[in-house]
């Protein structure tokens, strides 16, 4: 089994992509994005299959992968049972999760409407249907709750579904605090967890979206 959280560097996208930028739908040179995705692979394992990117859309659409393909499936998770598969979650401010058990692994993608739409049961109801009993989630770096300002009407919506979401920025406005009711969750469920938080729009070893607006996506890559 096999985990990682990318970071900016080590790649060879330049510009504001630089430079292990992994997405394809930011604007980046699409052969720069796959040498790229090529780098991240050799750095996971030699024994690798393949990995599986997805067509992210804040939703809580769960895809099972039992082979890796350039078509990349509409999901905000995505779980495989077979080794050497590695699936990968591209964020850029919100949550790279990954779930790991005995007999299968996930990628989940948690960013504020995910929280709303409950994409990490989502995720967790397919895993055990598929037999894992014992998971453990590892929490990747997110925009924290000081950098991550949003309108009275968003804070409303999901501070009301997740009251551990609120927070304030430092000048008092509302804000979303992603990792401590994804934290929440994972307790509801008896999921223990490995946090290895890092902001991403304090931190310039990251890409943030809600910093520079045009710019990459680094990823969660887990295989089994």
């Amino acid at each position: 089994m096999s985990t990682r959280f990318t970071k900016r560097a080590g790649g060879v996208s330049q510009g504001e992509f630089a430079s292990l930028n992994l997405a394809l739908h930011v604007g980046d040179r699409a052969d720069d994005v796959r040498r790229n995705r090529e780098i991240a692979a050799t750095d996971i394992g030699a024994d690798l299959v393949g990995v599986q990117y997805m067509n992210q859309v804040h939703g809580n659409r769960v895809v099972i992968v039992e082979e890796p393909s350039d078509e990349e499936p509409t999901a905000d998770a995505l779980i495989t049972g077979i080794p050497g598969i590695a699936l990968a979650v591209m964020v850029a401010d919100c949550i790279p999760l990954l779930l790991k058990s005995d007999v299968a692994v996930a990628a989940v993608h948690v960013g504020r409407r995910g929280l709303v739409n409950d994409v990490t049961r989502s995720a967790l109801h397919v895993m055990r249907e598929m037999g894992a009993e014992h998971i453990t989630a590892i929490i990747g770096p997110s925009i924290c709750s000081r950098c991550y300002e949003v309108s009275e009407e968003i804070f409303s919506e999901v501070a009301t579904l997740h009251p551990l979401a609120a927070s304030r920025t430092e000048r008092n406005t509302p804000a979303l605090d992603l990792p401590a009711a994804l934290r929440a969750v994972l307790e509801s469920e008896s999921i223990s967890f490995i946090d290895e938080f890092e902001c991403t729009f304090e931190s310039l070893s990251l890409f943030s979206y809600r910093r520079d607006a045009i710019t990459g996506r680094q990823a969660g890559i887990i295989s089994l």
